[in-house]
Protein backbone atom coordinates (compact mmCIF):
# COMPACT_ATOMS: atom_id res chain seq x y z
CA UNK A 1 0.00 0.00 0.00
CA UNK A 2 3.12 2.39 0.89
CA UNK A 3 4.41 1.62 -2.79
CA UNK A 4 0.53 2.55 -4.36
CA UNK A 5 0.92 5.59 -2.49
CA UNK A 6 4.30 6.38 -3.60
CA UNK A 7 4.24 5.28 -7.17
CA UNK A 8 0.80 7.51 -7.29
CA UNK A 9 2.69 10.28 -5.35
CA UNK A 10 5.97 10.01 -7.57
CA UNK A 11 3.36 10.08 -10.96
CA UNK A 12 1.57 13.34 -9.94
CA UNK A 13 4.77 15.35 -9.30
CA UNK A 14 6.18 14.04 -12.82
CA UNK A 15 2.91 14.97 -14.52
CA UNK A 16 3.11 18.38 -12.81
CA UNK A 17 6.99 18.95 -13.60
CA UNK A 18 5.93 17.82 -17.33
CA UNK A 19 2.93 19.94 -17.33
CA UNK A 20 5.32 22.72 -16.12
CA UNK A 21 7.54 22.25 -18.99
CA UNK A 22 5.10 21.86 -21.39
CA UNK A 23 3.88 25.30 -20.71
CA UNK A 24 7.12 26.54 -20.96
CA UNK A 25 8.35 28.38 -24.63
CA UNK A 26 10.33 26.36 -26.69
CA UNK A 27 12.59 29.55 -27.33
CA UNK A 28 12.91 29.72 -23.55
CA UNK A 29 14.08 26.00 -22.77
CA UNK A 30 16.42 26.48 -25.73
CA UNK A 31 18.14 29.80 -23.81
CA UNK A 32 18.02 27.56 -20.56
CA UNK A 33 19.94 24.84 -22.02
CA UNK A 34 22.39 27.46 -24.01
CA UNK A 35 22.97 28.96 -20.20
CA UNK A 36 23.51 25.77 -18.75
CA UNK A 37 25.91 24.49 -21.46
CA UNK A 38 28.10 27.82 -21.29
CA UNK A 39 28.14 27.53 -17.19
CA UNK A 40 29.15 23.92 -17.70
CA UNK A 41 31.96 25.15 -20.33
CA UNK A 42 33.02 27.89 -17.46
CA UNK A 43 32.86 25.39 -15.06
CA UNK A 44 35.05 23.30 -16.74
CA UNK A 45 37.52 25.64 -19.19
CA UNK A 46 39.86 27.75 -17.55
CA UNK A 47 39.57 30.22 -20.18
CA UNK A 48 35.91 31.12 -19.67
CA UNK A 49 36.48 31.55 -16.24
CA UNK A 50 38.91 34.29 -16.76
CA UNK A 51 37.81 36.03 -19.11
CA UNK A 52 34.14 35.94 -17.59
CA UNK A 53 36.09 37.05 -14.04
CA UNK A 54 37.71 40.45 -16.16
CA UNK A 55 34.29 41.20 -18.40
CA UNK A 56 32.20 40.89 -15.47
CA UNK A 57 33.66 44.02 -13.11
CA UNK A 58 31.53 45.53 -15.87
CA UNK A 59 28.13 45.00 -14.78
CA UNK A 60 27.85 47.45 -12.49
CA UNK A 61 29.15 50.32 -14.92
CA UNK A 62 26.38 49.17 -16.96
CA UNK A 63 23.53 48.45 -14.69
CA UNK A 64 24.63 51.92 -12.90
CA UNK A 65 24.58 53.66 -16.57
CA UNK A 66 21.07 52.60 -17.40
CA UNK A 67 19.36 52.98 -14.22
CA UNK A 68 20.52 56.57 -13.46
CA UNK A 69 20.04 57.54 -17.60
CA UNK A 70 16.43 55.57 -16.73
CA UNK A 71 15.66 57.66 -14.32
CA UNK A 72 16.41 61.05 -15.76
CA UNK A 73 14.63 59.74 -18.57
CA UNK A 74 11.21 59.01 -16.92
CA UNK A 75 11.75 62.55 -15.70
CA UNK A 76 12.42 64.76 -18.61
CA UNK A 77 10.00 62.05 -20.36
CA UNK A 78 7.26 62.94 -18.45
CA UNK A 79 7.92 66.71 -18.47
CA UNK A 80 7.83 66.42 -22.44
CA UNK A 81 4.84 64.26 -22.69
CA UNK A 82 3.04 66.83 -20.37
CA UNK A 83 4.08 69.54 -23.09
CA UNK A 84 3.12 67.65 -25.68
CA UNK A 85 -0.82 68.04 -24.80
CA UNK A 86 -0.75 71.33 -23.27
CA UNK A 87 -3.28 73.69 -24.29
CA UNK A 88 -0.70 76.52 -24.75
CA UNK A 89 0.49 75.43 -28.47
CA UNK A 90 4.19 77.02 -27.42
CA UNK A 91 4.43 74.37 -25.96
CA UNK A 92 3.10 71.48 -27.59
CA UNK A 93 5.27 72.88 -30.71
CA UNK A 94 8.48 73.34 -28.48
CA UNK A 95 8.01 69.85 -27.04
CA UNK A 96 7.23 68.33 -30.97
CA UNK A 97 10.64 69.90 -32.37
CA UNK A 98 12.47 68.22 -29.37
CA UNK A 99 10.80 65.18 -30.07
CA UNK A 100 11.03 64.88 -33.77
CA UNK A 101 14.89 65.98 -33.75
CA UNK A 102 16.25 63.40 -30.84
CA UNK A 103 14.08 60.66 -32.58
CA UNK A 104 15.27 60.94 -36.38
CA UNK A 105 18.98 60.91 -34.66
CA UNK A 106 20.84 57.93 -34.19
CA UNK A 107 21.77 57.29 -30.60
CA UNK A 108 25.00 56.90 -30.92
CA UNK A 109 25.23 60.03 -33.10
CA UNK A 110 23.65 61.63 -30.21
CA UNK A 111 26.16 59.88 -27.88
CA UNK A 112 29.19 61.68 -29.61
CA UNK A 113 27.48 64.49 -30.36
CA UNK A 114 26.98 65.55 -26.22
CA UNK A 115 29.91 63.77 -25.41
CA UNK A 116 32.03 65.97 -27.54
CA UNK A 117 29.70 69.17 -28.12
CA UNK A 118 27.17 69.47 -26.19
CA UNK A 119 29.14 69.03 -22.76
CA UNK A 120 32.26 71.32 -23.67
CA UNK A 121 29.39 73.79 -24.40
CA UNK A 122 27.23 73.22 -21.39
CA UNK A 123 30.01 73.71 -18.96
CA UNK A 124 31.01 76.80 -20.77
CA UNK A 125 27.18 78.09 -20.26
CA UNK A 126 28.03 76.92 -16.49
CA UNK A 127 30.62 79.02 -16.07
CA UNK A 128 29.14 82.29 -18.19
CA UNK A 129 26.15 82.03 -16.33
CA UNK A 130 28.18 82.06 -12.80
CA UNK A 131 30.81 84.44 -14.20
CA UNK A 132 30.21 86.88 -11.66
CA UNK A 133 30.88 84.38 -8.38
CA UNK A 134 33.81 82.86 -10.93
CA UNK A 135 35.39 86.12 -11.03
CA UNK A 136 35.31 87.34 -7.50
CA UNK A 137 36.48 83.70 -6.67
CA UNK A 138 33.42 82.59 -4.56
CA UNK A 139 32.81 79.58 -6.37
CA UNK A 140 35.93 77.61 -8.59
CA UNK A 141 35.36 77.63 -12.68
CA UNK A 142 34.56 74.67 -14.23
CA UNK A 143 36.48 72.41 -16.22
CA UNK A 144 35.16 70.06 -19.13
CA UNK A 145 37.03 67.33 -17.56
CA UNK A 146 35.08 67.60 -14.26
CA UNK A 147 32.13 65.98 -16.38
CA UNK A 148 33.51 62.76 -17.16
CA UNK A 149 32.72 60.55 -20.13
CA UNK A 150 30.31 58.37 -17.60
CA UNK A 151 28.19 61.51 -17.32
CA UNK A 152 28.21 62.38 -20.40
CA UNK A 153 27.15 59.40 -21.50
CA UNK A 154 24.02 59.21 -19.22
CA UNK A 155 23.23 62.41 -20.70
CA UNK A 156 23.25 61.19 -23.58
CA UNK A 157 21.32 58.40 -23.07
CA UNK A 158 18.98 60.71 -21.22
CA UNK A 159 18.44 63.04 -23.84
CA UNK A 160 17.55 60.04 -26.47
CA UNK A 161 15.52 57.56 -24.49
CA UNK A 162 13.09 60.35 -23.02
CA UNK A 163 12.02 61.49 -26.75
CA UNK A 164 10.69 58.10 -26.86
CA UNK A 165 9.45 57.63 -23.01
CA UNK A 166 7.61 61.28 -24.06
CA UNK A 167 5.51 59.25 -26.92
CA UNK A 168 4.94 56.75 -24.13
CA UNK A 169 3.78 59.17 -21.83
CA UNK A 170 1.40 61.01 -24.54
CA UNK A 171 -0.44 57.96 -25.58
CA UNK A 172 -1.17 56.53 -22.35
CA UNK A 173 -2.61 60.25 -21.07
CA UNK A 174 -4.62 60.03 -24.35
CA UNK A 175 -5.83 56.63 -23.98
CA UNK A 176 -7.80 57.67 -20.93
CA UNK A 177 -11.30 59.33 -21.96
CA UNK A 178 -11.28 63.17 -22.35
CA UNK A 179 -14.88 62.62 -20.20
CA UNK A 180 -12.74 62.21 -16.94
CA UNK A 181 -10.52 65.75 -17.67
CA UNK A 182 -13.79 67.39 -18.16
CA UNK A 183 -15.60 66.06 -14.92
CA UNK A 184 -12.68 67.08 -13.30
CA UNK A 185 -12.39 70.94 -14.56
CA UNK A 186 -16.40 70.73 -14.17
CA UNK A 187 -15.67 69.97 -10.64
CA UNK A 188 -13.88 72.80 -9.73
CA UNK A 189 -9.91 71.39 -10.60
CA UNK A 190 -7.74 73.20 -12.24
CA UNK A 191 -6.08 71.79 -15.61
CA UNK A 192 -2.83 70.75 -13.94
CA UNK A 193 -4.83 68.94 -10.95
CA UNK A 194 -7.03 66.67 -12.83
CA UNK A 195 -4.01 65.78 -14.47
CA UNK A 196 -1.70 64.93 -11.57
CA UNK A 197 -4.65 63.79 -9.22
CA UNK A 198 -7.17 62.23 -12.38
CA UNK A 199 -5.60 61.45 -15.03
CA UNK A 200 -1.75 60.69 -14.41
CA UNK A 201 -2.38 57.75 -11.82
CA UNK A 202 -4.72 55.90 -14.90
CA UNK A 203 -1.99 56.79 -17.47
CA UNK A 204 0.93 55.42 -15.55
CA UNK A 205 -1.13 52.06 -14.78
CA UNK A 206 -1.74 51.78 -18.98
CA UNK A 207 2.06 52.38 -19.66
CA UNK A 208 3.81 50.39 -17.69
CA UNK A 209 4.52 47.87 -19.70
CA UNK A 210 5.85 49.80 -22.41
CA UNK A 211 7.86 51.47 -19.94
CA UNK A 212 9.70 48.59 -18.56
CA UNK A 213 10.54 47.48 -22.15
CA UNK A 214 11.89 50.77 -22.69
CA UNK A 215 14.26 49.92 -19.69
CA UNK A 216 15.50 46.89 -21.48
CA UNK A 217 16.35 48.25 -24.61
CA UNK A 218 18.37 51.07 -22.64
CA UNK A 219 19.94 47.81 -20.89
CA UNK A 220 21.09 46.36 -24.04
CA UNK A 221 21.84 50.51 -25.45
CA UNK A 222 24.11 51.19 -23.08
CA UNK A 223 26.65 49.25 -24.36
CA UNK A 224 27.26 52.57 -26.96
CA UNK A 225 29.23 53.80 -24.30
CA UNK A 226 32.22 51.87 -24.99
CA UNK A 227 32.80 53.72 -27.24
CA UNK A 228 33.66 57.00 -25.23
CA UNK A 229 35.63 54.76 -23.10
CA UNK A 230 32.83 53.79 -20.20
CA UNK A 231 34.17 50.68 -18.45
CA UNK A 232 30.81 48.74 -19.23
CA UNK A 233 30.81 44.99 -20.18
CA UNK A 234 31.48 45.44 -23.92
CA UNK A 235 34.69 47.93 -23.47
CA UNK A 236 36.17 45.17 -20.96
CA UNK A 237 35.38 42.42 -23.56
CA UNK A 238 36.76 44.33 -26.39
CA UNK A 239 39.77 45.20 -24.60
CA UNK A 240 40.40 41.54 -23.32
CA UNK A 241 39.77 40.11 -26.87
CA UNK A 242 42.40 42.66 -28.48
CA UNK A 243 45.14 41.52 -25.64
CA UNK A 244 44.47 38.34 -26.52
CA UNK A 245 42.87 37.62 -29.94
CA UNK A 246 40.16 35.15 -28.07
CA UNK A 247 37.58 37.14 -29.67
CA UNK A 248 35.08 34.05 -30.40
CA UNK A 249 35.17 33.28 -26.31
CA UNK A 250 34.95 36.74 -25.27
CA UNK A 251 31.77 37.74 -27.00
CA UNK A 252 30.64 34.83 -26.34
CA UNK A 253 30.72 35.89 -22.41
CA UNK A 254 29.47 39.40 -22.90
CA UNK A 255 26.54 38.05 -25.34
CA UNK A 256 25.57 36.02 -22.13
CA UNK A 257 25.65 38.19 -19.15
CA UNK A 258 23.74 40.82 -21.71
CA UNK A 259 20.99 37.99 -22.36
CA UNK A 260 20.52 37.34 -18.17
CA UNK A 261 19.58 40.77 -18.14
CA UNK A 262 16.97 41.78 -20.80
CA UNK A 263 15.75 38.15 -20.85
CA UNK A 264 15.57 38.29 -16.70
CA UNK A 265 14.03 41.76 -17.31
CA UNK A 266 11.57 41.09 -20.44
CA UNK A 267 10.17 37.57 -18.10
CA UNK A 268 9.61 40.08 -15.28
CA UNK A 269 7.36 42.87 -18.06
CA UNK A 270 5.73 39.77 -19.32
CA UNK A 271 4.24 38.93 -15.59
CA UNK A 272 3.43 42.59 -14.68
CA UNK A 273 1.19 42.65 -18.12
CA UNK A 274 -0.32 39.17 -17.04
CA UNK A 275 -0.79 41.08 -13.73
CA UNK A 276 -2.45 44.13 -15.05
CA UNK A 277 -5.07 42.27 -17.65
CA UNK A 278 -6.03 39.91 -15.33
CA UNK A 279 -6.56 43.00 -12.71
CA UNK A 280 -8.17 45.11 -15.75
CA UNK A 281 -11.11 42.28 -16.27
CA UNK A 282 -11.47 42.39 -12.59
CA UNK A 283 -12.15 46.04 -13.13
CA UNK A 284 -9.78 46.89 -9.92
Amino acid sequence: MNFQLGGRFGRSRWFQVADLFSRVPYWLLIIILLGLFFLWRAATGSDYRIILSAVSKGIATTIYVSLVAYTFSIILGLLIGLMRIAPLRLLRESASLYTEIVRGVPMLVILYYIAFVGAPALVQAVNWVFHPLISIGLIAELNIRTLNFVWRAILALTIGYSAFISEIFRAGIESIDKGQMEAATASGMTWRQAMSCVILPQAVRNVLPPLCNEFVAMIKDSALVSALGVQDITQLGKVYSASTFKFFETYNVVAYLYLIMTISLSLMVRGLERHLNRRNVRGE
